[in-house]
């Protein structure tokens, strides 16, 4: 069983719902990564996902491409992330770690060696937005070998076929893009979203996780009623940007949303919980 696995059987035995945020590797610098990372478990975090910089973010809006930006400009690379996770798994071995990014750096790495040197650093899923499910099997196969967990995005858009097959590949959970658009983005419609979850719950028995448009904790009580995981990023990021210069400033803001949206989460009723 993965961490991954494990961390969502012991949250459905708890009767709770997970709480995913992420954020850049690096931004606004590398020093501030770690102790973000174990700030955010501090504040409720179940999952971290954590975006590897990238020149060319094309499904993240406007304030993860400028948390990239901030990244890249201190020559954050893939390999300097997954020594940020061996950082964060001496001091926590529990909490799952996903990498978010794209395919050129996995790529340049080589799907093999990459395989390895993320488990080796203890990433536990990888989730790559450009590799589509015809495209992913070999990727795919490489993460199985080393015990990670490739996670794939559906859409709105995605119809049976697709679903059907991402289902196939995906191990760990399933993360559903609440609307057409990216990150950050308004377009956030509830009862489309449920209506599409019970879809995918008839293709897999893996756990959902909803993500892009959960601003606060209103909307991610929401979502919670619906959905094995919420997964917030812009709204998180967007404090980095608010507290320039600031890294224990821009932590505290992102620390006390996560733990208002952990509330409201807890808060769902348990007959929610246990319907989704």
């Amino acid at each position: 069983m993965s961490r991954i696995e494990g961390r969502f059987a012991a949250l459905r035995a708890a009767g709770r719902k997970a709480l995913i945020p992420f954020v850049t590797a690096g931004d606004p610098d590398p020093a501030a990564t770690v102790p973000l990372l174990h700030a955010l478990v501090e504040a409720g975090a179940d999952l971290l996902e954590l975006g590897v910089p990238f020149s060319d973010p094309m499904a993240d809006g406007p304030v993860i491409q400028r948390a990239s930006e901030r990244a890249l400009a201190h020559h954050v690379t893939l390999h300097g992330v997954l020594d940020m996770v061996a950082a964060f798994r001496e001091q926590d071995p529990d909490t799952p770690v996903i990498l978010m990014g794209y395919l050129n750096p996995i790529e340049a790495f080589g799907y093999a060696e990459f395989a390895r040197a993320a488990a080796a650093a203890g990433v536990d899923g990888i989730l790559t937005v450009d590799a589509p499910p015809e495209e992913a099997a070999v990727l795919a196969d490489e993460l199985g070998a080393h015990g990670l967990d490739p996670i794939f995005l559906l859409a709105p858009t995605s119809d049976a076929a697709r679903i059907a097959r991402i289902c196939e590949l995906a191990r760990g959970f399933v993360y559903y893009v609440s609307f057409k658009g990216v990150t950050g983005a308004s377009g956030f419609d509830l009862d489309a979203i449920a209506t599409r979850l019970a879809e995918i719950r008839a293709a897999t028995s893996l756990p959902l996780g909803v993500g892009f448009g959960i601003s606060d904790a209103e909307r991610a009580a929401a979502v919670a009623r619906i959905a094995d995981a919420v997964i917030v990023g812009s709204a998180l990021v967007r404090q980095i940007e608010a507290h320039p210069g600031d890294p224990a400033a821009a932590r505290a803001a992102m620390t006390g949303l996560l733990s208002e949206m952990r509330a409201a989460i807890d808060a769902v009723p348990a007959a929610a919980v246990a319907e989704a």
